[in-house]
């Protein structure tokens, strides 16, 4: 036998054997639980032992026709405010009322190999691949008849940007692998001067957002940063700095850790009820269609919330092969809302004071859930409503607020990633795939009068150390279950 007929052999081998491995791949599981069930404060987790690869149900984007849009929840509208944007994602709300868009994707992978091409193939399939345009662009609707007639880029030759924030002349702005201050006057179309690097962040890496939010007070901010992996498979030493957020201090320079555990941090906002920091959060994979949820929580200061070993604080993930840290179900925390498993759960927005979303969705939060790449039925692909009651405590069902991204054939119109307040009380949605910013309110409502805020004296701090710390370190820090007096 020539050598040419046995590579040929051996070359037909390989390619019977992926297409085996994909065919098995795709053919993953189909959940039978009601999606409900896996969702709110206190829900169903499934017992699975873990797949080699994850289930994969992809969607192809295919865009919204002229004139289609979102279906919206009984009593909403909503319109197209802004179109025709390359790969829109984190939107933030100036205080004159303009709004900046990050048009950005991750940056180049650095993965090799098959496991390298099957990713890059499945990025490009699902609309997220290819080059970044790296820009922030400023969004006019200077007529306020809810379309921006004004796109602007405002700041280009960024490295797969995201988070954003403005105070006192001074724009923020969160590289996939540093936090930079830019100097920017409200009004101006363009930012003239040179960058400031504030911070170094761990870059590129599965998770590349990187969502920033400053503190009421604007002397801190504080930084979402996701995991490289899923599980810490490539190990714990490329995770440094990641799977957290981190706190700048604006005054001093410095920065810390502020909360750990929490393996794709990505939505960040304070509730009006208490002022503590909550946030979405994407979960791990390849534990079957019903695991794990992602969630959204509080965030405290010093909150562990146990990724890679344990999730749900007690549940252990015995395929991580990294030592566990001593005491960690101990001390690591509970989250407090699930969104359901593998919905994507990105941008968060608390209701806020003149709102024109109506009295169904005036207590709560709205979160746009990107939607899975690796579930069967597939989940996400939507805007949905969390109401919260008086005490700031999240309650019930997720709730639907925008749908029909997702289509019957399977393949999805767009993809909802990120949602902000326009300074007109409407709500509004990026649409990364499909290019569009979504307008959503309730035609003929009144701005809403807002949440009221939780007042009282704080918790006296604990001065002393009584019997075993272990006991009481995962208990609930922050007082939501009775009014303040």
């Amino acid at each position: 036998m020539s050598i040419l007929r046995k590579i040929l052999i051996a070359l037909l081998a390989i390619l019977v054997l992926l297409g085996l491995a994909l065919f098995w791949i795709t053919r993953g599981e189909t959940s039978d639980t009601p999606f409900a069930e896996l969702t709110g404060t206190d829900p169903l987790l499934v017992e699975h032992e873990g797949n080699m690869f994850p289930s994969v149900k992809l969607a192809k984007p295919i865009g919204w026709e002229e004139g289609e849009v979102p279906d919206a929840a009984e009593g909403l509208a909503v319109g197209r405010f802004a179109e025709g944007l390359d790969h829109p994602r984190i939107l933030y709300a100036l205080p004159n009322g303009d709004i900046l868009a990050v048009l950005s994707r991750g940056p180049k992978s650095e993965q090799s190999g098959i496991g390298g091409w099957i990713t890059k193939k499945v990025l490009e399939y699902v609309g997220s691949e290819g080059e970044s345009a790296n820009k922030i662009v400023l969004l006019r609707d200077a007529d306020r008849d809810g379309v921006a007639e004004m796109q602007q880029t405002i700041l280009e030759n960024l490295d797969s940007p995201s988070g954003m924030e403005w105070h006192d002349g001074t724009l923020y702005v969160a590289n996939h692998n540093a936090l930079l201050s830019f100097p920017y006057e409200l009004g101006a179309d363009a930012v003239s001067g040179e960058s400031t690097k504030l911070m170094d962040l761990a870059g590129g890496g599965g998770h590349w957002m990187r969502n920033i939010i400053l503190n009421p007070e604007a002397t801190r901010l504080y930084v979402a940063v996701g995991s490289v992996s899923n599980i810490g498979e490539q190990g714990m030493e490329v995770e440094e700095g990641r799977a957290m957020i981190w706190e700048y201090n604006l005054e001093t320079g410095r920065q810390r850790a502020f909360a750990q555990g929490l393996r794709n941090p990505n939505g960040l906002d304070w509730s009006p009820w208490t002022g503590e920091l909550w946030t979405t959060v994407n979960e791990r994979d390849a534990l079957g269609p019903d695991l794990v949820p992602d969630y959204l929580t509080n965030v405290p200061v010093g909150a562990q919330y146990g990724w890679p070993w344990v999730y749900w604080k007690d549940n252990f993930d015995r395929r991580v092969e990294a030592p566990r840290p001593a005491y960690l179900t101990e001390y690591a925390r509970k989250p407090e809302y699930a969104m359901g498993p593998h919905v994507a759960a990105l941008g968060l927005a608390f209701t806020k004071e003149g709102h024109l979303m109506g009295e169904n969705f005036a207590s709560g939060a709205f979160i746009a859930q990107h939607g899975s790449w690796n579930r069967k039925p597939p989940s996400g692909y939507d805007v949905v409503y969390v109401a919260f009651d008086d005490l700031g405590n999240p309650t019930g069902k997720p709730v639907p607020v925008l749908a029909s991204f997702l289509r019957e054939d399977g393949d999805t119109r767009g993809r909802p990633t990120w949602v902000e307040w326009a300074s007109d009380g409407s709500l509004l949605v990026s649409d990364d795939t499909a290019g569009i910013i979504w307008r959503v309110f309730a035609p003929g409502a009144e701005p809403g009068a807002g949440i009221e805020a939780i007042t009282g004296d704080a918790l006296r701090p604990q001065r002393e150390l009584r019997g075993d710390p272990r006991a009481r370190f995962g208990e609930e820090d922050y007082a939501r279950e009775q009014p303040a007096q």
